[in-house]
């Protein structure tokens, strides 16, 4: 996933939770689709930075003073101004750009 070109906010956003639940036509489920996918997006985004870290890790093990790399400050600054994980998912959310399907809806369950 390309993190720079979301258009997810920086910061917190104020939401209709009745306009987001028109698809799914419940809040809760609307909530659990959005959390669902931020803890996807989470998980990626940290697989990413630690795949991008381990390039600079040494294996010494030696009690002296540990030296950061300034890439590995890059690195990690770029993330950190990044949109959280929840920011994102709700906006693929509201972008429909997500995929769902309720298997309990589909069997009638309900």
């Amino acid at each position: 996933m390309d993190y720079k070109k979301t258009n997810a906010p920086l910061n917190t956003v104020t939401r209709d939770m009745m306009k987001l639940s028109a698809n799914t036509g419940n809040i809760y489920e609307t909530t659990m689709i959005i959390s669902k996918r931020a803890n996807q997006v989470a998980v990626e985004m940290k697989h990413d930075l630690e795949k991008k870290l381990q390039e600079f890790a040494s294996y010494n093990d030696s009690l002296e003073e540990v030296f950061e790399n300034r890439e590995q400050i890059e690195i990690s600054r770029y993330y950190e101004k990044l949109p959280k994980a929840t920011l994102i998912a709700a906006q693929e959310y509201e972008d429909n750009k997500l995929y769902f399907k309720n298997p309990a809806k589909d069997k009638g369950g309900f």
